[in-house]
């Protein structure tokens, strides 16, 4: 995948000796946005949220590590750079919401409070990052500040847990132990999939050889299965579950320190 992003972006400079190379670390709060709590619910944003972890790499475009000079002055060299990662986060979910509420007493409240579960994503892929201001400048120090904004696709591996405090073994599948929403529409097994993410962030300069930066990203993933939950209809088959219109997505605000290699 990274190669194909490569290609895509390929110029007529040396393969080899072309661009530089930037290593760094990210990480920071990730809230899981699935089938469990209510849709567009605050306390099931906040609630189920974890801290993600990732090692970074970029192409860096604009310069030469064979030569320490400048790369051909074009508008790709000076505005793009290439960013491949591999990520970690693992979340802990539960119901939140109105429907289980201390003062909520049906069964279905008691169903929804007993269920939880969680799940684990390892995430490698790459994203094309556009700076609108000139990355020569800004490694000049012509200003402290580069804003940016990225595109990319993952591979995504996910192993998700879920059970029932009210059944003897955990199985979502006893009647009386889950809603019949979930009954047969959960799963314990890993799997993999595909996300597409964007992000908008910025970077600092902190010195010729490194950088912070503050990262806002969005990925959607294509599949519903990531935390384990993928009820579709309640009231015998008739009724569309209302946590279910999309496939599960994260929000992950992320800090991160980057080191320019010679």
């Amino acid at each position: 995948m990274v190669l194909c992003l490569i290609a895509l972006c390929k110029q007529d400079i040396n393969a080899q000796a072309g661009f530089s190379h930037e290593i760094g670390v990210i990480t920071g709060p990730v809230a899981l946005y699935s089938d469990y709590g209510i849709r567009g619910n605050s306390e099931t944003n906040v609630g189920n949220t974890t801290i993600g972890f990732g090692i970074v790499h970029y192409l860096n475009f604009s310069y030469r590590a064979d030569c320490n000079c400048y790369t051909r002055d074009t508008y790709f060299n000076d505005h793009f750079k290439l960013r491949n990662e591999l990520n970690y986060h693992k979340t802990q979910l539960q119901h939140y919401g109105p429907l289980v509420e201390p003062d909520e007493t049906s069964l279905f409240s008691d169903q929804l409070r007993a269920v939880s579960g969680s799940t684990r994503i390892i995430e490698i892929g790459s994203q094309i990052e556009y700076f609108p201001l000139s990355i020569r400048d800004f490694a000049a120090h012509s200003y402290s500040f580069a804003p940016f904004v990225s595109f990319g696709v993952h591979y995504v591996n996910f192993d998700p847990e879920i059970s029932s405090s009210l059944a003897p073994d955990g199985n979502l599948n006893t009647p009386f132990a889950s809603p019949p929403k979930y009954i047969n529409a959960y799963q314990q097994e890993g799997d993999s999939t595909w996300g597409v993410l964007w992000s908008i962030g910025v970077r600092y300069k902190l010195n010729d050889y490194a950088d912070l930066m503050l990262d806002s990203r969005w990925t959607y993933y294509f599949s519903d299965w990531v935390d384990g939950l993928n009820p579709s209809f309640e009231n015998n088959g008739t009724t569309p579950v209302p946590e279910n219109k999309a496939n599960d997505w994260m929000y992950w605000l992320n800090l991160g320190y980057i080191y320019y290699l010679d």
